[in-house]
Order: C-alpha cells, then structure tokens, then sequence
C-alpha cells in the first residue's frame, strides 16, 4: 500500500504540458450614471433601432427581422454603421422589461467588419444612489476579429479592446446627453 502511495504521489508531480487552442476571451464593462428615472433611460435603450438616434457615432441603422440560425425563431437584427465606415451587424435575443436588461450579439460575417468576433453585450438599467438617478452598465464578451492568438496587428486583443471601449465611452456620452435633455 505504501509503495502505491508513493507511486500515485509521483505521478501527481509530474508536469502536464498544457497546451492553449484558441484566444483568450475579452470582457469590457462600462458603468455610468443617468440623470434621468429607470423608465426615461429604459425606453430609449430597449429600442433596438433607435441606437442612431443617442449614440454619436453611429450614422445608419437599417433594422430587420430575420430568422435566426441558432433559436430557429425570428429575431430583429440591426445593421449599424459608424462614422468611421465600420459596420457591424446585431440580433436581439432578449429583452427583459422587469429587469430592465437586454441581450443581443453581433453576427460574424460580411456585414460586420468592426475589429472584434463573437461579440455580445448585456445592457442592464438600475436605479442610482438617490431618487431620479439610473445607473447603465454595458458589459461586451467578445473575442478578437482574427479568433486567434498569433493575430495580426489591427485584429488583435489590444484592437478588440480599444474599439469596444471606444464604441461603449461614446455610447456613455451619448445616452446620457440624449436622456437627460429630453
């Protein structure tokens, strides 16, 4: 019994080689506060395509219902594109009014040329620290445009990184100027 202790010992001590496949996830989390109520900063975010109507850099939002690959259901899906030409496009997958949160994700492909893949964000509405004060958070999971670890420069982490953070910082500015001056 001793020696098979010891062997088992052994064999736990022996380095595995561990070997990645893939690149590693990305998550960007943005959390910003709302002069306005719950409700006020709710309608306008829950409205799928009206994106272009808060977000400073987006200049077109062609908005569809398509038929989904994944849920087999048919989902509205928005084509968005910035100042800058790029293009993304989006499906809504759910919209939870008692939580006041929303989920949808970007469909990889021809229509979504932004430096990022696998891309989903939750956008969630909860009340501030005091009466009249709504607090935002938008949190993106995505992966890099390349999908993979040796990617070049421009569709790499750090790429993926600066266009949500950029995409999110101005979706900040842009829905609290568009609540707030309502």
């Amino acid at each position: 019994m001793k020696k098979f202790l010891a062997m088992l010992v052994l064999i736990c001590l022996i380095p595995v080689n561990a070997q990645a496949h893939g690149p590693s996830g990305q998550k960007v989390v943005k959390e910003f506060e709302v002069k306005a109520e719950q409700a006020k900063v709710w309608a306008l975010l829950k409205d799928f395509g009206a994106i272009g109507k808060w977000h400073p850099d987006v200049t077109n939002v062609k908005l569809d219902d398509r038929k989904d690959a994944e849920s087999d259901k048919t989902l509205p899906h928005r084509l968005v594109t910035l100042k800058n030409g790029t293009t993304f496009l989006e499906k809504l997958r759910e919209v939870n009014d008692a939580d006041m949160k929303m989920d949808y994700k970007m469909i990889d492909g021809k229509d979504s040329t932004i430096a990022v893949s696998n891309y989903r964000t939750v956008a969630q509405v909860k009340a501030g620290k005091a009466a009249g004060l709504s607090i935002v958070t938008l949190t993106a999971r995505f992966y890099n445009k390349a999908n993979t670890m040796e990617a070049p420069p421009g569709e790499d982490n750090p790429a993926a990184n600066k266009t949500i953070n950029e995409l999110y910082d101005a979706a900040a500015v842009g829905l609290k100027k568009a609540v707030e001056m309502q």
